[in-house]
C-alpha cells in the first residue's frame, strides 16, 4: 500500500522531528500559548518552517497533543479506574488531574480548553469529562459524596483549579496540594 503524502527528504524529516521535540519541551514548560518564535529558536529553524510544516500553532499542537498531554490524562483515567473503592477513584482522579494542572502548563491549557478549535483537544476533554462523570456517579452511589454535585460542577472545579494554578504560579506545590484537599473534603456528604 502506498501513501498519497509525499515522502520528506532526510533534512526535512529532521526539521519536523526537531520542531516536534522543541514544541513538546516549550509547551510543557510554558503552556500552549508559548510564542512560536521560542519553539522555532529551540528547534533551530525559522518560524516560517513551522508554518510550512504544520500550518501554524493549531497544527503544531494537534501534531503533538497525544504525546504532550493525552497520554498523561488517559494514564490517570486508567490508573484511577483500576482502584476498587469508588470514592477513592473519584477523589484520586480529581487529585491527580489537579496536580497535573499545577505541574504542567500545557495540560492545564488543555483542561481549561484554551484552544477550542482543536478537535484532538476537544475529544480529549470530552473523554476526561465522561470519565469524571462516571467516577462521580459511582462515588455518589456510596452515599459518601454529596448528591447535589453534578458533572458540570466537577468540570468547573477542574477549571477553577486550573485558573488558580495559572494565577498563582509562585505558590509552593505543598500549599496547593493542601488546599485542594480542603476542596475534596467539601465534596463529601455530611456525616
Amino acid at each position: 500500500m502506498t501513501s498519497d503524502a509525499p515522502r520528506l527528504r532526510a533534512d526535512a524529516r529532521r526539521n519536523v522531528e526537531g520542531i516536534r521535540t522543541a514544541a513538546l519541551d516549550v509547551f510543557r514548560a510554558h503552556g500552549l500559548n508559548s510564542p512560536l518564535d521560542e519553539v522555532a529558536r529551540a528547534a533551530g529553524v525559522s518560524k516560517g518552517t513551522i508554518y510550512h510544516r504544520f500550518g501554524g500553532r493549531q497544527g503544531l499542537i494537534d501534531a503533538v497533543v497525544e504525546e504532550l498531554v493525552a497520554e498523561r490524562i488517559k494514564g490517570i483515567i486508567t490508573a484511577v479506574g483500576a482502584l476498587d473503592d469508588p470514592v477513592e477513584r473519584f477523589e484520586s482522579y480529581l487529585r491527580q488531574i489537579w496536580l497535573l494542572q499545577y505541574d504542567e502548563p500545557a495540560a492545564n491549557d488543555v483542561l481549561l480548553r484554551t484552544l477550542p478549535g482543536s478537535e484532538p483537544l476537544a475529544a480529549l476533554c470530552e473523554h476526561a469529562s465522561a470519565a469524571a462523570g462516571g467516577f462521580l456517579r459511582d462515588a455518589q452511589a456510596t452515599g459518601a459524596i454529596r448528591d447535589d454535585l453534578t458533572p458540570e460542577d466537577v468540570y468547573l472545579l477542574i477549571w477553577e483549579r486550573g485558573i488558580i494554578a495559572r494565577a498563582c504560579a509562585e505558590q509552593p506545590r505543598a500549599g496547593y496540594r493542601r488546599r485542594l484537599e480542603y476542596t475534596l473534603r467539601g465534596l463529601r456528604s455530611a456525616p
